[in-house]
């Protein structure tokens, strides 16, 4: 198949501790290992990265096996969490400031809470982006992780949401994220930030699967919307 040679760039953020609730916070695990599951069964190879390398960790809301329950049906999920070889690269990611970006086809930036906390500091995030984006290859983010795109600049300091169009974690579901936990969660809101610089910011009913394509930039709603932003990349590789 030609597709094997497509190699998938997957980036999750490092650790944080947040700074509106104190808990430590990581990467969403199905926004990470949905998309990685498309992508090796299309015969796509992935690395996954964080921008300073080393060990990252899940959302504990995000994990099947947390008591919370919360993430209890995520099967698919439980399966890669359980198996060592996955888990062992979790354990030690390489950094972006490591990885020759023109060895990839792709970049897919997964969210969670930790984005909210780190992605404004990663600079070799958003000149992985922005590299990916200038060489028209497919550039997604999804849910927290499109949080990366609102710290890029075109020539002259123009927002680079400026006249695109893009989905993310909404302001309804942070609303609702904010009256199960009972005080604000996140330091800002994506669904208001992206709207500030000039993006058109689609959604769809709160917590439903859902993906926007824009040329080749493509981003995700929230957790349950991986499958569907890795269905936009793969059309957008083998088209």
């Amino acid at each position: 198949m030609s597709t094997s040679a497509k190699r998938i760039l997957m980036v999750v953020s490092n650790p944080a501790v947040s700074t509106t609730t104190g808990w430590p916070v990581g990467f969403w695990a199905s926004e990470l290992i949905h998309p990685y599951d498309a992508f090796t069964k299309q015969g796509y190879a992935v690395i996954v990265a964080s921008p300073e390398g080393g060990a990252v960790e899940l959302d504990a809301l995000s994990d099947p096996r947390d008591a919370s329950g919360y993430s209890a049906d995520d099967t698919l999920s439980l399966e890669y969490l359980g198996d060592p070889a996955f888990a062992a690269l979790l354990r030690d990611t390489p950094s972006l400031d490591d990885l020759d970006l023109d060895d990839f086809d792709a970049i897919v930036v997964a969210g969670g809470q930790a984005p909210m906390f780190t992605f404004d500091q990663a600079t070799n995030l958003h000149e992985a982006i922005q590299a990916f984006y200038a060489a028209d290859k497919p550039t997604a983010a999804l849910c927290h992780g499109v949080s990366a795109l609102l710290y890029l600049t075109e020539d002259g300091g123009t927002p680079f949401l400026r006249g695109k169009t893009i989905t993310g974690f909404t302001n309804e579901e942070e609303d609702q994220a904010d009256a199960a936990v009972g005080q604000k969660v996140m330091p800002f809101r994506i669904e208001d930030e992206a709207t500030e610089q000039g993006a058109t910011f689609r959604t769809r009913r709160a917590w439903s699967a859902f993906a926007v394509q824009d040329g080749h930039l493509i981003t995700g709603q929230q957790q349950h919307s991986g499958g569907e932003t890795a269905k936009l990349v793969i059309a957008a590789l083998d088209g």
